[in-house]
């Protein structure tokens, strides 16, 4: 089977959620068997050279990139929101230089499947349809416009409240208007296909959810090494659900939870933080270490990892990533989302400060705990998220619908 993968981003390097679960399931699929191309975006937030993607992947992938300037601007963002009906940061992905070497690849390749990962892909759709008879599977990775929507509902600005209240409505109506238009639904996670099927879904659908892969060395990681107790943050700091998140835990749980431990060690990495949020973090004593060389590394080192999510959508890869080293989570509800874990048993959910604070204090005072919640965390990761499980039945489904 032949196919073709559009991405609104390089997924090389793979550093956050989205480029993880393009590439993975993307490399998973070739190992199955398939020829896969992979058509993505360029952009200045996720720039990548072809040529520096290293062998042993490019191997696997015939990589196609497009320059794409997707820089927000702010005579753009007002032109949009006075005379459009269409949300910004979908609009920006809309590009002719992209559609152009899109329907060259359509022309001169004859593919089986035409992946879109993500909703900002669909406005392509058309395009698809003229130069190809493949078949079009929307990879949805969330449900774009609840992001906004729990964004909204966070936001104590009235004016960035009012202004991400008309891109959730937007968002919806465009997230609305393309259900049905692909011949095949792939959501990340259950509650995302429930979104789907409330709202008229009426074509073939699988679940496929982003994992792991099975010779990761994140799932060797020895964590009797580790530094206990050590709390951990890993994403992308120029996202903003994780800046919102961050915020509400430094100001709410960390400082207070500090001044009770004077040598408590709190440390936050990811890459494209503001100079404005990285000085937030340094004046309330937190290790700021900004973009990684290692993620192996930073897992190895630390032991407790909080990722704070008050909104979001679809599935938080990083949390699947903590668990299969072996690291225990304290999460939100809003976090685990899409993630089928139990609390207390192999991650810890809190949706308040005093939960949070409570959930720290129990793991920093009690290493068989930790030890305990550790090894059915991995355990968990192991049983239900192996990449090339998950690519193997998508792929049953994806030649089911081929041959139908």
């Amino acid at each position: 089977m032949k196919i073709l993968v559009l991405a609104n981003k390089m997924p090389y390097p793979p550093k956050d959620g989205g480029a993880i679960a393009t590439l993975s399931l993307a490399r998973s699929l070739r190992r199955c068997g398939c020829e896969v191309d992979l058509l993505a975006m360029n952009t200045p937030k996720h720039f990548c050279r072809v040529e520096d993607i290293p062998a042993e992947i490019s191997s696997e992938i015939n990589f196609y990139a497009v320059e794409v300037d997707t820089t927000i601007k702010a005579t753009k963002a007002l032109k949009n929101l006075l005379f459009s009906s269409k949300p910004y940061n979908a609009e920006r992905f809309v590009n002719e230089a992209f559609a152009e070497r899109l329907k060259a690849l359509l022309s001169e390749e004859q593919y089986d499947v035409v992946q879109l990962e993500g909703l900002y892909l669909c406005p392509y759709i058309e395009t698809i349809r003229k130069f190809s008879s493949a078949k079009i599977a929307l990879r949805a990775h969330n449900v774009e416009h609840e992001i906004w929507k729990r964004m909204v509902e966070n936001e104590k600005s009235l004016p960035k409240r009012l202004y991400k209240g008309i891109i959730a409505r937007r968002m919806r109506r465009f997230e609305l208007s393309y259900i049905n238009s692909y011949d095949l639904l792939v959501p990340i996670t259950d509650r995302d296909a429930d979104f789907f099927a409330q709202n008229g879904n009426a074509k073939p659908l699988y679940v496929a959810q982003s994992g792991i892969e099975p010779k990761s060395p994140l799932l060797s990681i020895d964590n009797s090494k580790t530094d206990y107790p050590t709390f951990s943050f890993l994403g992308a700091l120029d996202w903003q659900p994780n800046i919102e998140g961050l915020e509400w835990f430094v100001r709410n749980v960390w400082n207070v939870y500090h001044k009770g431990h004077n040598g408590a060690k709190f440390r936050v990495a990811g890459r494209n933080a503001s100079k404005e949020f990285a000085e937030f973090l340094i004046s309330n004593e937190i290790d700021y270490l900004g973009e990684l060389e290692s993620v192996v590394d930073y897992y190895a080192s630390g032991t407790i990892f909080v990722v704070p999510l008050m909104s979001g959508s679809g599935m938080r890869v990083k949390i699947v990533e903590a668990m299969a080293a072996g690291k225990v989570v304290i999460t939100t509800s809003v976090g685990t989302e899409g993630i089928a874990t139990e609390n207390r048993r192999n991650i810890f959910i809190a949706d308040s400060p005093a939960d949070f604070l409570a959930c720290m204090e129990m793991l920093a005072s009690d290493r068989n705990l930790y030890n305990e919640i550790s090894a059915k965390a991995r355990e968990f990761i192991r049983n239900n998220y192996d990449n090339n499980v998950i690519a193997t039945r998508l792929l049953d489904f994806y030649k089911e619908a081929v041959v139908r």
